[in-house]
């Protein structure tokens, strides 16, 4: 689904919502609340007038701050 935003730059909150796999209700959500803890942060939106836009850059940005490493090891050098 990707590919077929490839080409904008400004993403709708509905494209968004593809683009990252995340719920519209999510984004709603945490753009509404703002940063709170335990909670997954926002990825970075602008406002034009009423509209809400959320820029590629920002987003792809957002996606690899949240990469995880896949295992955690544990003091003694296992997996947990």
């Amino acid at each position: 689904m990707a590919t077929q935003y490839a080409n904008k730059r400004a993403y709708t909150e509905q494209e968004t919502s593809a683009y990252i796999c995340m719920s519209r209700s999510f984004l709603r959500q945490s753009r509404m609340e703002g940063h709170r803890r335990n909670r997954t942060e926002a990825p970075p939106f602008i406002k034009i007038g009423r509209a809400v836009r959320y820029l590629k850059e920002d987003l792809d940005q957002w996606l690899d701050s949240h990469r995880k490493q896949t295992h955690l090891v544990c003091d003694g050098g296992e997996h947990a």
